[in-house]
């Protein structure tokens, strides 16, 4: 149960909580930029005329999505990197980058198996007709993607792009039974020290609402904005 001497000697290790806010908000951000790039890729590979890319990119989503997040971070860290010799630095100062590193490949490869999903219905939620407009004025394959479609497509995936973090945000937590120094490293390591677990685990709870609820309303805030530019 809780008590004030439970959270009196957890208090002691709140620079752990703190070093794991910074990792866990290192972590989401990489992910969700890198992921993004993946995200991309397999999309416009999916929805390719040439099979065996298109294959492969839909191969890669059922796989990543039909297979827990916990055994995909064990087989990079441990199967993957097993044998790679990464830099042995930190980041921050506190942030290994050996074990940060798979951590951030893993999830990357996870989130963009489902990013692609996203941005393909983006893709495809863009009137066809445009595609036909811009090829009809002399613009190029590449150039009426680019500049006419994407710009389109990322705006009405942006608030699913942007909720995306959130849920990265809650899921880099696994990232701690490989090691990373994130905010459930914090709790295992002020457990081991003070043989409390319910004061470490309400304090990480309430970083993660901190970190959650905040964005999500923001994220809310300006849905409801871009929906009342697209009324007018």
């Amino acid at each position: 149960m809780f008590s004030s001497a439970g959270f009196a000697k957890t208090w002691q290790y709140i620079q752990l909580f703190k070093e794991g806010l910074i990792c866990t908000l290192s972590l989401s951000a990489l992910t969700v930029f890198f992921g993004f790039i993946l995200a991309l890729m397999l999309a416009l590979m999916r929805m390719s005329k040439i099979k065996p890319l298109s294959w492969f990119a839909t191969a890669y989503v059922e796989l990543f999505r039909a297979t827990p997040m916990l055994v995909q971070l064990f087989i990079i860290y441990y199967v993957v990197f097993a044998k790679a010799s990464l830099p042995n630095f930190k980041l921050f100062g506190f942030i290994r980058f050996e074990r940060f590193f798979p951590g951030v490949v893993a999830l990357s490869m996870n989130s963009g198996a489902y990013l692609s999903e996203i941005i393909r219905a983006g893709i495809q939620s863009i009137d066809h007709g445009q595609t036909e407009a811009a090829r009809s004025l002399g613009l190029s394959s590449r150039q009426t993607l680019t500049e006419i479609i994407l710009p389109q497509a990322i705006k009405n995936i942006l608030p699913a792009i942007a909720n995306e973090f959130v849920t990265i945000i809650k899921e880099s937590s696994i990232c701690y039974t490989i090691g990373v120094q994130e905010i459930m490293y914090a709790v295992a390591t002020t457990k081991g020290a003070t043989y409390r677990i319910a004061e470490p685990l309400l304090i990480a709870t309430a970083v993660y609402f901190c970190l959650t609820f905040p964005t999500s309303k923001i994220i809310a805030y300006f849905e409801r904005r871009m929906s009342r530019g697209d009324k007018r």
